[in-house]
């Protein structure tokens, strides 16, 4: 296990055109000058949060996975974000994890928003997806998981080993609950002794919301790396190995921690 290195894309969204944010965003990967692992893009990537999968729901053999595949594999990256994906009728906000070699993984998000009635247009998930690269685990989520500490909940076996290493969220979180979205990442990094990466949108959509970004990198102790608030930003950052393994030991709060079952 060595460092790892993530790419986060912020950036404002074209209102449900798939071509262009599929353009825009290869130009912007393609940008990227620094040697990266992973590169994280927002959630619903290729629409904004759109409440109309109907229209815009691909399945699994659609453009969307044909370009991250592709993209993939020029970059030579791991590429992640969510999408609006169909499958046996049922609609889903999609993460999709993209390996170099066209294999993926995929996690249907748990926690739809039903203040914006997400929960009317899309199946919830039922699964979590940790990920590996580099020797680092890395358990994906997106948006409004952040709120439900319980589905993130590190866990541990006997001898103290961890569940994962990093918590990814890709969001599409709005300008006035950023206090929200910020205080939530840095508890989520202190409470699981983890790095977490938090990458959102900016710009306005067509519902007139507006977001501010800031997509953050919060280090095992809750100190804040990178954060960046209003402004388009491609950002890669190294995630040190060597610190995430002296906070674990120094402070091994593991050992107090409760034991407990997610029930769905």
């Amino acid at each position: 296990m060595s460092n790892l290195k993530v790419s986060l894309v912020q950036t404002s969204l074209h209102w449900e055109d798939k071509a262009s944010n599929l353009s825009m965003l290869s130009e912007k990967i393609a940008g990227v000058k620094a040697s990266t692992h992973l590169v994280v893009l927002p959630e619903m990537f290729t629409t904004g949060f759109s409440m109309k999968p109907e229209q815009l729901a691909e399945n699994m053999e659609g453009d969307t996975l044909a370009w991250m595949q592709q993209t993939a594999r020029d970059n030579k990256v791991i590429l992640t974000g969510s999408m609006i994906a169909e499958q046996e009728g049922n609609y889903y906000n999609r993460l999709v994890w993209m390996l170099p070699n066209g294999q993926y993984g995929t996690y249907d998000k748990r926690h739809l928003f039903a203040f914006a009635e997400e929960d009317k247009h899309y199946t919830s998930g039922t699964k979590r997806l940790i990920a590996s690269v580099n020797g680092w685990k890395v358990h994906l989520l997106v948006c409004y998981d952040l709120r439900f500490p319980v589905w993130a909940r590190q866990q541990f076996d006997e001898q103290g080993n961890y569940e994962y290493d990093v918590l990814v969220y890709v969001a599409n979180w709005p300008e006035k609950r950023s206090t929200a979205w910020k205080s939530l990442l840095q508890a989520r990094a202190i409470e699981n002794q983890c790095y977490v990466v938090g990458v959102n949108r900016v710009g306005k959509d067509a519902n007139d919301i507006i977001y501010s970004g800031d997509s953050m990198v919060i280090d095992p102790l809750g100190e804040i790396l990178y954060q960046k608030a209003n402004e388009e930003d491609v950002a890669t950052l190294t995630l040190d190995k060597d610190h995430l393994d002296a906070v674990r030991k120094r402070f091994p709060f593991w050992r107090d921690a409760d034991n407990f079952d997610i029930l769905l």
